[in-house]
């Protein structure tokens, strides 16, 4: 299997970008040469090549991570190894709850997985604010909005913030619509990644799906997702040019008929 370009992004902490949605995967690799992989995506050929350049640069995957569990984002292969893949507690047990949806939906638009591994996250210890691994520090922040048990990590000695499927540059803010208040939600999931990125000094941000961004692109996406909200929330016509594209009008559209029944 042909390696998949890695690009380093912040010392130890290493990017894929796959076809699909521009879908991210990360890799931080410890000095020893031990990785936490988070969200290895998206096809067969993807994760299998991803596994690949791991091998090939000496590394070994020792845990993974995902950040939600929607079926892009809880996948995984032999090839990675069995270590432990962790999830929030309640993005784990969303996971198996809606495990045949998942299953469906990853053999619909990435066939070939391994659906014995598909979707089988573990539960993060109680109480855990971290990845329990010896590699980097990587601090766990719990984000409202997305789906249930959605996370972003931070990775604070590279000062980089993986924020799960927020903050992208390509994609309108996609909400929990079955959520008691949406938008609210959404806005405090805005409102971590913002104080994690204050509090850790954040220089490099990377988003689920999309361009990998600095500080000041990370500023210039909450203001356009924090607007987007405000126009949802108000019943007004999307101004937003990311919602042109024709996946994402649909989007819009069901959210903004789940929000005001039109």
């Amino acid at each position: 299997m042909t390696a998949r370009e890695l690009t380093e992004v912040a010392p130890g902490v290493w990017t894929a970008t796959a076809v699909i949605w521009r879908s991210l995967s990360t890799v931080v690799v410890a000095d020893d040469g031990a990785c936490l992989v988070v969200d290895p995506g998206i096809t067969v050929a993807e994760i299998a090549g991803l596994a690949t350049a791991i091998r090939e640069r000496g590394w070994s995957v020792v845990a993974g991570f995902s950040t939600h569990p929607h079926w892009d984002h809880v996948l995984w292969a032999r090839a990675l190894g069995d270590g432990p893949r962790w999830a929030t507690p309640r993005g784990a047990a969303h996971a198996h709850a809606t495990r045949p949806h998942v299953l469906a939906e990853a053999d619909a638009a990435a066939p070939g997985h391994d659906r014995d591994l598909t979707g089988r996250l573990t539960p993060l210890p109680d109480g855990a604010g971290e990845i329990p691994w010896d590699g980097p520090r990587a601090v766990v922040v719990p984000l409202a909005g997305h789906c249930p048990g959605h996370a972003g990590l931070v990775l604070p000695a590279g000062g980089v913030l993986l924020s799960g499927d927020m903050l992208c540059d390509e994609e309108i803010p996609l909400l929990d619509v079955d959520a008691a208040d949406p938008v609210a939600d959404y806005r405090a999931g805005l409102d971590a990644l913002e104080a994690a990125a204050r509090e850790h000094r954040i220089e490099v941000l990377l988003p689920g799906h999309g361009h990998v961004g600095d500080v000041r692109e990370m500023g210039r996406r909450l203001a356009k997702d924090r607007a987007y909200l405000d126009e949802l929330e108000a019943g007004h016509p999307c101004t937003d040019a990311r919602a042109e594209t024709p996946w994402l009008a649909q989007e819009h559209a069901l959210q903004f008929a789940r929000l005001h029944g039109a």
